[in-house]
């Protein structure tokens, strides 16, 4: 069966679904399910909140400086994985674009909340240096705390045929 009649089988939620896909059920997607797409959203969340973080640091900007190229590198590292993934199915890159904007955005602006929340509310964390122990518990913690948080809300958007779910259209 090919990839396009395999999606057409079932309709979910008024757009198609695909037929016995791995991590949907009637009535919602499965805590593996959301909780892959959620680690998907980190990776890329953490190499580009990192990235700004060594960058902002390196070039000795202040923290709202730093902070900001953090996120936004964070939401273009995010966006990337998933518009990458797209591409190689075949999408062309205004409809990839699209898709990744749809399936990521809350995602990783909920990730970034939570993440970046912790590190300005922990003690001395915004003034520690890379070097720090300090500084990478808080980062990791926030990076924790936001996986347990941003879970339940894919698990909520993906059976409702929104966020990551609409990747699964395409791979």
């Amino acid at each position: 069966m090919d990839h396009g009649t395999h999606h057409a089988d079932h309709d979910h939620g008024g757009r198609r679904a695909p037929a016995g896909h791995a991590g949907h059920r009637e009535g919602g997607a499965t805590w593996g399910t959301a909780a892959k797409a959620t680690l998907h959203c980190l990776t890329g969340c953490a190499i580009g909140e990192i990235l700004g973080m060594v960058i902002g640091t390196a070039l000795r900007w202040g923290n709202v400086q730093t902070m900001a190229l953090a996120i936004a590198l964070a939401f273009v590292f995010g966006y990337s994985f998933t518009l990458f993934a797209v591409r190689r199915a075949g999408l062309d890159f205004r409809t990839a674009l699209k898709v990744a904007l749809a399936a990521d955005t809350v995602s990783i602006a909920v990730m970034e909340l939570v993440d970046n929340g912790i590190i300005a509310l922990t003690p001395g964390a915004m003034d520690a240096h890379l070097s720090d122990a300090l500084f990478w518990t808080a980062l990791l913690g926030g990076f924790a705390v936001a996986f347990v948080i941003t879970t339940p809300v894919n698990k909520w958007m993906i059976g409702r045929g929104k966020g990551h779910a609409v990747v699964h259209a395409y791979h």
